[in-house]
């Protein structure tokens, strides 16, 4: 339970002993919360890149590249590579914005659409970090098929003995299991992390409302 329940608790418990607060004074608890609600959710946001960062040159440090033969040099992965990185750029400036307009807000019908605006763009966020794995995946597969040794030794295989459509059948297959595995998993994750901190966020949100009233 936050500071501002108690006090409500305390309110109704005895009315002479605890003083009520004045409007600026709940205000500006709430002002405070929604302030470190929204910095955890850039730092959070920002270590979240780091420790993808870290996952990835750690592959690429223990020699585990699956043989893609100039994957690095590939022309469609240095774009979508590129687009990503300026895309979550973006999205850690936006978080960032965020939290200094909100730090700096002044009332509470503009703190009101800020925390909606805060909302929306961790919603997008998640949205765009599901969509460029789905694309990832979809565009990584038949690149691996074409230029991993194993998978070309595999896909010679299905040619000789005529099984190339139970190949292709199988390779889809795994690959969306296994992509839904990956899928549920972030989405797990995100609502477990970014979930709790929104839905503090629209407790704070819901009582700007009653203070508006």
């Amino acid at each position: 339970m936050d500071e501002l329940e108690l006090l409500k608790k305390d309110w109704k418990k005895d009315d002479k002993v605890y003083p009520k607060l004045s409007y600026n004074d709940i205000y500006n608890m709430i002002l405070s919360k929604s302030s470190s609600i929204v910095k955890w959710i850039f730092i959070i946001s920002i270590l979240e890149f780091v420790f993808w960062l870290f996952i990835s040159f750690g592959l690429k440090a223990s020699g585990y590249n699956l043989q893609l033969n100039g994957i690095e040099q590939n022309v469609g992965f240095i774009a979508i590579s590129v687009l990503s990185y300026g895309i979550l750029a973006y999205f850690f400036y936006r978080f960032y914005i965020n939290y200094k307009t909100i730090n700096t807000t002044d009332n509470a019908k503009t703190l009101m659409e800020n925390i909606l605006k805060t909302r929306r763009t961790v919603k997008q966020y998640v949205f765009f970090n599901l969509v460029v794995l789905v694309i990832g995946v979809a565009y990584m597969m038949p690149y691996a098929i074409n230029h991993d040794e194993n998978s070309r030794a595999l896909l010679e295989n299905a040619k000789a003995s005529g099984e190339l459509l139970k190949y292709y059948a199988s390779i889809a297959l795994v690959t969306v299991i296994g992509l839904v595995i990956a899928i549920a998993v972030l989405l797990l994750f995100y609502w477990l992390i970014y979930g709790i901190l929104l839905k503090r966020l629209n407790r704070n949100y819901v009582e700007l409302k009653k203070l508006e009233v």
